[in-house]
């Protein structure tokens, strides 16, 4: 292969078992280019080993982009545990792991990335994976329950609802399951007992999104937990470990089946004998590693043997020897001897520096060319590079934002940048200049080759790279409140004529002959109310107080009643000043924003990331509201560090473009800073003046700073409360953003008010508290929710539990194992010392400091930007952090007296830690549950129960739970709002806002118009069979109930067939019956019955269906149809089918529908 095609020109490899060669000056990207080149020249596979896990990350996407498509990049993941362990890794990781060992024995070509330390853990043997993995096709004979059985045996868990790697469900026809291994799960269809269709289907949404020849189920463990499995444990437990066995956790935890926390650390019991990585690995591999990376596997084996020493004597937990679990270095590195060795490094390597064969490959470091939007050239530093060089020259983007960004400037000077598909794409081309879009930290220059890479990092500066983890479905605000999701028995609920009673189940009647299934209430003095399946609109769940405040009405009383009437009354006043708010605010002379379309996707091209499609959704909503004449009022609702500033920042960008003055406000110093310094860095390239107004900054600088703000020289100005002080004057503001306006005092806030008063106004918020989500669900406030976490964010693991010194120790050595960083909080500044003195004794190990709102500003400041630069790894502080700075290797949080602090903070300190792709801990120390308030065990059993990324919105329906639904528009609606409700609180106000808009005197006492009743006589439910799962048949009863529109309906009833298999007869029946609702309700009609000798249809009042046309119908039709009373129409025909009456009610209502003119025509 020439050098035209390779320009590294590696040498070959060395021999097997001979001496390792010493690759250097690979600077940059030549290091990732030298192996890959290595590896399409070598017959077998080569093995990269970087010392540390992070570093893998990087090395495999860099991999993958100079390899191409030709060879294929194997990465086996870390546990991320720590050895002897009482955790279990990440789903995600393991389904990693095994696919990993599935494929490497077959791997004739390719490379695999593992770190050094995750070299030395011994591996179940390899027949287990094979022989555990089964493989299916379309036209293959499948037994369901056999199938379950060999699921549960491969390690599968048997699920409702199938979101994550290792779940499967079993539903009539239809199996789904999520194999290990797989980007997406798939679903089964079978007819009989064939495979009739093998489809992928999205998680989130659960509708198929693709077809499949075939499906591959590897083990979903590394260890087998079936029958055979279990009694090998036990006989090795044992044989190993003197004493009763049952004394130890561990082994009655696997006698019953149970996967507990830590087991991967008992792997050998379960095999005869174990394997390690090398016996995976095909003959004939060359292992690289880079610079010193087998240092690493010295200091884990040397951690591993000391927390062994620590454990040893643990009776209830007895462990095996660090020689049963793991390599040792000296058998590592006999292991590593067989096979043909290279050392890489950075540097070069002078000449009879080492013993060793030595290959120096003469590349040089890239060359900084950063773009620079202020200058009068930004590309003057790329184009002087471009004609000094000569050569050829490859730029490569994170983004395709960012190859445009670079082609626009390139071209206004003559050059332009062709666009390839890769690397082998651009080495195979005769383009001197070109880009491509990949991942890469660093470029490389290659003198002798006259070649060039040019990475995004040298160009745009440093950057974090993600991308969307998967598409989220949709996420309606209010749907997550109306949907009855998490809705137990005993649950409060609220019937809109009969009052709040208590959701006791679905059950299943025999109702003159047929069978239907009701919905079942209880109130008030033992009485029972069964509510039809098909009406469950009228049904929802009841937020407004925490459940055991909710009332509990009586039926047939008139208490129901009267508390309707008085919320109806306090409503009208509402609504009436909510109509002023909407006359104010749509009446204000509010700015139209202008948008330059090329700067605002220059701008929109800096961004870091892929924007997530919610994200982008909030984006493209805040741009509409901007560009309209009414002033925005919008709240941006995400988790945080799921990308709301990014939102903000493009907001700003659009008002100051327009010439107008943005003002952030955000509750902490510290998240002033940070803000500062993310707004200062996005905006480095554009004339934007940037000011900070807080306790950081001096007076002069703070004087020079408000001057600024009153003569417009002073573009965005980012803030703490100083923002709201009385010296505080804009020339021109436009836009107001708001960060976290929960944590603003009263008196900061009607401040705010004031300075809102004629501006758009941004709020963004991880958790909206009850005012905000009820404006927001009132319809004053518009929300955007974010709830895609970034790529690879894995949910927290969170844990209550009482203050236990080894506990601590461990959660804190964990993280400080895998070179992480712990914040420790404890709320009180009093006590703070001791504490941390408490902490340090425990785990001498960390480097610990202390921070809190006291110290004095500069020491404070220095303490957390310590931190930030990892000069320390243990932070004892107070909540101070809560909004504080975003520091991706802080993954454990400890928090003290947890049960002191609100949801709110509770979430937000949280969210602090999970900022990258390892697993979080959340420790949650509180007292015993007999000594904390009810409120407080219910907000820590809130938080534990959601661990997942996006859950703040979940939270805060939570949060309207335990805290009542509060103050709309002041606190005394929380009375009303406890008494009805909060969902029928917002319907009545939407139906009297809607009214008096109209001119009409509103009705909130009368019944709700729901919706005809009908009536034919027919089964009409999800049979059991079709749909096991009681919860699921709740969400979708109610769901078909509530369905806007045929089109609405139809869409469900895909959605159903695509997730569960064909609808039953009986299922067909309530779709059909829902349609009749949907095409009776326009016409005016308040019920409909039928049965074997006919039925009537009885109208409202005053129907919408023109009376000539139902005088006509009687006149042509007499032996049909006659009137029965003023508002009833009867028909008397045989209807003895379920068919035929539903053939001819719609032939009816068809025929009302019809005016007199075309009736009489068709006679």
């Amino acid at each position: 292969m020439d050098q035209a095609a390779d320009p590294l020109n590696p040498p070959p490899a060395p021999e097997p078992a001979g001496p390792q060669a010493r690759w250097g000056q690979l600077y940059g990207a030549a290091l990732p280019l030298a192996i890959s080149t290595l590896a399409r020249r070598h017959p077998g596979p080569v093995l990269v080993v970087p010392p540390a896990a992070a570093e893998a990350d990087a090395l495999e996407a860099e991999l993958c982009f100079f390899a191409g498509d030709e060879l294929p990049v194997l990465r086996f993941p870390d546990l991320e545990t720590l050895p002897y362990d009482v955790f279990s890794p990440h789903q995600d990781i393991i389904s990693q792991r095994i696919e990993a060992l599935y494929r490497l024995p077959a791997l004739r070509r390719g490379l695999v990335v593992i770190g050094s330390r995750t070299l030395l853990q011994r591996l179940p043997p390899g027949d287990y994976v094979n022989s555990g993995t089964l493989l299916l096709a379309a036209g293959d004979r499948l037994i369901v329950e056999d199938m379950r059985r060999k699921l549960e045996a491969a390690g599968y868990a048997a699920v409702p609802q199938v979101v994550e790697h290792g779940e499967f469900a079993v539903r009539g026809s239809l199996l789904d399951v999520f194999p290990m291994g797989s980007t997406e799960p798939l679903r089964i269809d079978l007819f009989d007992d064939e495979i009739e269709t093998i489809r992928s289907f999205d998680p989130d949404t659960q509708l198929s999104t693709g077809k499949r020849d075939s499906i591959r189920l590897l083990p979903a463990r590394e260890y087998p937990l079936t029958g055979d499995g279990i009694r090998g444990f036990r006989g090795r437990f044992r044989a190993r470990f003197e004493g009763d066995p049952t004394r130890a956790q561990i082994y009655r935890d696997v006698s019953d089946g149970i996967a507990s926390g830590g087991i991967e650390y008992y792997l050998p019991l379960f095999f005869e004998t174990t394997a390690t990585f090398f016996d995976y690995l095909p003959a004939g591999a060359v292992c690289v590693t880079l610079g010193d990376g087998l240092a690493a596997a010295t200091e884990a084996w040397a951690e591993i043997e000391e927390r062994h020493a620590q454990r040893a004597h643990d009776r209830e937990r007895p462990i095996l020897t660090p020689a049963e679990i793991f390599l040792s270095p000296a058998e590592l590195e006999k292991r590593l001897g067989i096979y043909s060795r290279i050392r890489a490094d950075r540097f070069e390597i002078p000449e009879g520096a080492v013993s060793e064969p030595i290959h120096n490959f003469g590349s040089a470091a890239p060359p900084e060319l950063r773009l620079d939007n202020r200058a009068a050239n930004p590309a003057h530093q790329v184009l002087k590079f471009i004609d000094g060089f000569g050569g050829r020259v490859l730029f490569v983007c994170e983004s395709a934002g960012r190859r445009e960004t670079l082609r626009d400037l390139l071209r206004a000077h003559d050059r332009e940048l062709p666009v390839v598909g890769g690397w082998r794409a651009f080495l195979g081309g005769d383009e001197r200049l070109a880009v491509a879009v990949a991942s890469i930290s660093e470029g490389l220059r290659l003198d002798g080759a006259g070649l060039a890479v040019i990475a995004d990092d040298q160009l745009f500066g440093d950057r974090a790279r993600q991308q969307a983890r998967r598409r989220r479905s949709d996420r309606d605000p209010e749907s997550i409140i109306r949907e009855l999701t998490d809705l137990n028995p005993g649950s409060p609920v609220v019937h809109e004529d009969y009052g709040v009673g208590r959701y006791l189940g679905l059950e299943t009647l025999e109702v003159g002959g047929l069978t239907a299934e009701f919905l079942t209430l209880g109130y008030a003095g033992g009485d029972k109310l069964y509510v039809p399946v098909h009406s469950l609109q009228l049904i929802t769940r009841y937020t407004g107080a925490a459940p055991e405040q909710a009332p509990l009405h009586r039926l047939g009383g008139e208490q129901w009643q009267r508390a309707r009437a008085r919320a109806a009354k306090r409503i009208r006043d509402v609504a009436a000043e909510l109509l002023d708010l909407y006359a104010r605010r749509a009446a204000r002379p509010g700015h139209a924003f202008r948008l330059d379309e090329r700067d605002f996707r220059a701008f929109c091209a800096d961004f870091p990331f892929d924007e997530t499609p919610d994200q982008q959704r909030a984006i493209d909503e805040v741009v509409q509201d901007l560009r309209e004449r009414e002033p925005m009022d919008r709240v941006v609702c995400g988790d945080v560090g799921f990308g709301k500033t990014e939102v903000a920042l493009r907001a700003a960008f659009i008002a100051v473009q327009d010439g107008a003055q943005v003002a952030l406000l955000v509750p902490t110093t510290l998240l002033a800073q940070q803000h500062f310094a993310t707004f200062r860095d996005r905006f480095a390239d554009w004339p934007v003046r940037i000011e900070l107004l807080s306790r950081f900054r001096s007076q002069k600088q703070s004087n020079a700073a408000l001057e600024g703000m009153r003569t417009g020289q002073v573009d965005i100005v980012i803030g703490t409360h100083k923002l709201l002080g009385a010296m505080v004057e804009f020339k021109s503001l436009g836009l107001v953003i708001i960060d976290e306006e929960h944590r603003f005092g009263v008196r900061h806030k009607e401040r705010l008010k004031a300075l809102k008063a004629d501006v758009d106004t941004l709020t963004l918020t991880a958790t909206p508290i009850p005012r905000t989500l009820n404006m927001a669900l009132g319809g004053i406030k518009e929300m955007s929710l974010i709830t895609t976490p970034p790529e690879e964010r894995l949910a927290i693991k969170t844990f209550v539990t009482e203050w236990n010194g080894p506990l601590i120790r461990e959660a804190c050595l964990r993280e400080i194992r895998r070179g992480g960083q712990v914040y420790f909080v404890h709320n009180n500044v009093q006590t703070i010392d001791r504490v941390a003195a408490d902490v340090a004794a425990l785990v001498p190990e960390a480097n610990l400091r202390i921070a809190h709102g006291q110290m004095r500003e500069r020491e404070l400041e220095q303490v957390m930007l310590d931190f930030y630069h990892r000069r320390f790894n243990l932070l004892v502080c107070t909540t101070i952090i809560e909004s504080g700075i975003d520091i991706p290797t802080t993954n454990t949080i400890v928090i003290n007296r947890a049960d002191k602090l609100g949801l709110a903070q509770l979430h937000q300190l949280r969210g602090r830690v999970g900022r990258s792709h390892h697993r979080a801990y959340a420790y949650l120390i509180a007292p015993p549950a007999a000594a904390m308030t009810a409120d407080a065990v219910k907000r820590l059993e809130a938080i534990e129960s959601l661990e997942d990324l996006g859950a703040g919105f979940t939270l805060a329906t939570h949060d309207l739970e335990i805290r009542g639904a509060g103050e709309l528009l002041g606190e005394e609606q929380s009375g009303q709002i406890q008494e009805i409700g909060f969902s029928l609180y917002t319907e009545l106000l939407g139906r009297a806002v809607e009214a008096m808009r109209n001119g009409r005197e509103p009705d909130l006492t009368g019944p709700l118009e729901h919706g005809p009743e009908i009536d034919l006589g027919v089964a009409a439910l999800l049979p059991e069979d079709y749909l096991p799962d009681v919860h699921m048949r709740l969400i979708l009863y109610k769901r078909i109930a509530s369905a806007a529109d045929e089109e609405a309906l139809r869409d469900l009833q895909v959605e159903m067939i695509d997730r569960f298999g064909l609808l039953p007869e009986a299922a067909k029946r309530l779709f059909r019956l829902t349609a009749l609702k949907l095409m009776a309700a326009p016409r005016g009609i308040r019920r409909i019955k039928a049965g074997p000798a006919g039925g009537y249809v009885e109208f409202v009042a005053t129907p919408d269906v023109d009376p000539r046309c139902i005088i006509e119908l009687v006149q042509k039709n007499p032996q049909i149809y006659r009137f029965d009373g003023a508002h009833r129409l009867r028909f008397s025909v045989r209807l003895e089918q379920p068919a035929e009456r539903f053939a001819a009610v719609e032939k009816l209502l068809a025929r009302l529908y019809v005016t007199v003119e075309p009736v009489a025509a068709a006679g």
